[in-house]
């Protein structure tokens, strides 16, 4: 259900995120060495640059789930209205 106010309550799946960075740094690390030993170095160049993403993403994810988790509404809060341009007075 759709209730207009989706950018400022979405909610991020960190740990999914944790888990596709570390199979990505296998990978990439994993690519980059059988790339380096078949002696193809643009191919190993491009799987360390993805190791190099991987390892950003990596710390990013972590740092963020380190901060702990900040005031979300639970299930028991019911949608917050629309906004349908209407102004205060």
């Amino acid at each position: 259900m759709r209730t207009g106010n989706e950018p400022a309550n979405a909610r991020s799946a960190l740990r999914l995120r944790l888990w596709l960075s570390v199979w990505g740094l296998l990978w990439a690390a994993f690519g980059t060495t059988v790339f380096s030993l078949l002696d193809r170095p643009g191919w190993a160049a491009a799987c360390g640059v993805l190791f190099l993403v991987a390892m950003v993403d990596l710390a990013v994810v972590a740092h963020h789930l380190h901060r702990g988790a900040h005031w979300q509404p639970g299930r028991g809060i019911p949608p917050y209205e629309p906004d349908h341009g209407g102004g205060r007075r």
